[in-house]
């Protein structure tokens, strides 16, 4: 019978080995489902990056822009924001 000495580091190393790529796996898995997810209401955790959310005037001005709404929608969208917009106290 052959005999290797190397038989413990085996044992020892092995488990470590499978935690290792076990938990890389769990952290892949969750790092693609919510990067992919899109979801940017800010409510992430601390360690994902959120992108800011567009303002109402913002959108608008990007459709007129890009020529998807006319002079005369943006005029009229625009003063309708205005008017339900917050007022500061």
């Amino acid at each position: 019978m052959m005999y290797w000495n190397g038989g413990w580091a085996w044992i020892t190393f092995m488990p470590l080995l499978w935690i290792a790529l076990i938990g890389l796996a769990v952290w892949a898995v969750i790092r693609l489902t919510h990067g992919s997810s899109g979801n940017s209401s800010g409510r992430g955790h601390g360690w994902e990056d959120r992108e800011r959310r567009e303002t109402p005037e913002e959108i608008l001005d990007r459709r007129y822009a890009s020529g998807e709404i006319d002079t005369d929608t943006y005029t009229e969208t625009r003063e309708r924001l205005a008017a339900h917009r917050p007022r500061p106290r």
